[in-house]
């Protein structure tokens, strides 16, 4: 490597170490050599925990997913009717609990909406979306392709963030080395292969709602929330909607227009939950066996709660409830009518090589739940 590029990287290092911030075309170009591995190590952690620490713009958001989505990621063009949505958290939350944006991302598609996911492995958490999926028998190493097939399907599939199938430059290599979450969680959530206009997310701080909001309008989403809930204590944040206490949002409208308030539980016709209820299981397999009552519908108490609280709002933006509160009542239904254990074992028989091993895999985890 040149000495000039190591002290132009270094001098922009220097400035968000400072807490200044980057233009959009300097974060795509930063960001870009720490995916092709073009500054040495120590720069590339650095500039990492510099941008987290000093908290990312808007613009440094797109710049970063300008870079993943254009240099490192493998696009697919799902040919289905109607707009793909997406639904995700950050990780590097305060409050561990359990998956609930998988089980909201399947009852979501139980009511139709078309879920193009995008998720990674547990790197701050006890167990990541891709995890958990890969326990109950989807085939998460995928190749992009069969991850296509699947939202044609089964209406829902999932892009794994930290396989070289789907970024083979460097996003998985970095996610793989590091323990600590960065904006790399964030721009590089956003790029997703199938490209999602609608959307919801959750971020670990507050202070991210409107910056992610104003990058996802950016980079082409129409209509989307960004979400970071509290806990019961009003001090510590979650990366969905708190079923336990306030949440902040930011909503994306179609006319571009984005508005931000507060939801509380009640908004959705719902009473708050203590959090502790919602701690996951120590051993993965538990967990996932705990995830299937709720999607089964035999968990009819907190779980059930924060789930449907957090689909409610993809069936509101994705147009299958007139506001919340009815996306709420919808979701119990589909939980509690068996809806969403029936998509859950559509998606697995869709996206995998072998079906028939992934379905013995689920029923033998359902029957598990069920006794």
């Amino acid at each position: 490597m040149e000495d000039d590029e190591m002290k132009n990287f270094g001098s922009k290092l220097n400035r968000l170490i400072a807490g200044e911030s980057l233009t959009r075309e300097e974060a795509r170009e930063m960001f870009s050599q720490v995916l092709s591995n073009e500054q040495p190590d120590a720069h590339q952690g650095a500039f990492l925990a510099a941008i987290t620490a000093k908290g990312a713009t808007a613009e440094e958001i797109a710049g970063g997913w300008e870079a993943i989505y254009g240099l490192d990621t493998f696009k697919v063009s799902p040919r289905v009717s109607g707009h793909l949505f997406e639904n995700c958290g950050t990780g590097m939350d305060a409050v561990d609990t359990f998956n609930i944006s998988t089980a909201a991302s399947i009852v979501a598609a139980a009511a139709g909406v078309l879920m193009a996911k995008h998720g990674a492995r547990a790197i701050t958490s006890r167990c990541g979306t891709v995890d958990i999926l890969e326990i109950l028998g989807v085939e998460v190493e995928s190749d992009p392709q069969i991850v296509k097939k699947s939202i044609e399907r089964a209406g829902i599939g999932i892009f794994n963030g930290m396989s070289p199938k789907v970024h083979p430059l460097g996003l998985g290599r970095i996610l793989s080395k590091i323990r600590f979450g960065t904006i790399l969680n964030i721009a590089g959530s956003l790029a997703n292969p199938a490209m999602p206009t609608r959307g919801v997310r959750g971020v670990y701080s507050r202070s991210l709602v409107a910056p992610l909001a104003e990058a996802m309008r950016e980079i082409g989403y129409l209509r989307a929330m960004v979400v970071h809930g509290l806990a019961s204590d009003g001090l510590l944040g979650m990366d969905e909607i708190s079923p336990s206490g306030k949440t902040f949002v930011a909503e994306i409208w179609d006319d571009g227009r984005i508005e931000t308030f507060e939801l509380s539980p009640r908004d959705f016709g719902a009473e708050p939950v203590a959090e502790r209820l919602l701690a996951p299981r120590e051993d993965r397999t538990e967990e996932a066996v705990e995830l299937l009552r709720v999607l089964s519908g035999m968990e009819r108490g907190p779980r059930e709660t924060a789930v449907c609280m957090n689909s409610a709002p993809i069936l509101y933006i994705g147009g299958k409830a007139d506001d919340l509160s009815e996306g709420f009542l919808a979701s119990r239904e589909i939980l509690r009518s068996g809806e969403a254990i029936d998509k859950l074992g559509e998606w697995v028989r869709a996206q995998n090589s072998d079906p028939l091993a992934g379905a013995e895999r689920l029923e033998a985890l359902v029957e598990r739940a069920l006794n």
